[in-house]
């Protein structure tokens, strides 16, 4: 049995393999909010968040056989929806202008990375959603998913450079966004 697994859990995922629509719906209501606060990580807008969702679901039931039991199911669910928030962001970056960021604005910040470090997850979600697209990917990925510069570059079909230039203009400006959402911070972080 998979570690992270109840009994309930491993009967909906039994139920799925076998393609039974009540499970599948069962599995849906039951893995929603965990798939959603994944994919509004991604996509703050609700509406690209579901559809990553939805799409990350019939991802799931086209590979549910696909699942060993010896990892944890949610890491594997985890990955499908990461995977699939990408696939949206490249769809959608094919269309948008993107901005060089060697241009990018870059004003200077004097907060310090431990004010961020010390604010809450969800404070930091909240930010997060703040952030530019292309920004809010890259520090997902590193920040929280744990991927490394060279792999967030496959996976935004960008330069290992551009993705680190990323990432420090996303703590940048969440400095920023800290020093004005949170103005007594030196008060909060700095007794």
């Amino acid at each position: 049995m998979a570690p992270d697994c109840t009994p309930f859990e491993r009967q909906l995922i039994e139920g799925c393999r076998k393609g039974n629509p009540q499970h599948q719906e069962m599995f849906y209501k039951h893995f929603y909010g965990f798939t959603m606060a994944i994919a509004l990580r991604y996509h703050p807008a609700r509406q690209e968040a579901g559809s990553v969702v939805n799409d990350s679901f019939m991802k799931v039931f086209d590979r549910i056989d696909r699942y060993s039991f010896d990892e944890t199911f949610k890491g594997w669910l985890r990955r499908i929806v990461v995977n699939t928030a990408l696939d949206h962001y490249r769809k959608l970056a094919k269309h948008a202008h993107t901005v060089d960021p060697e241009q990018a604005d870059s004003q200077a910040v004097t907060l310090e990375d431990s004010v961020i470090s010390q604010l809450t997850a969800e404070d930091i979600l909240n930010l997060l959603q703040h952030l530019p697209d292309h920004y809010r990917m890259v520090f997902n990925l590193y920040e929280i998913e744990g991927y490394s510069h060279d792999e967030i570059a496959r996976q935004l079909n960008l330069s290992v450079s551009s993705s680190r230039v990323y990432l420090v203009r996303a703590k940048e400006k969440l400095a920023r966004l800290v020093k004005n959402y949170f103005p007594n911070h030196n008060e909060r972080f700095y007794p």
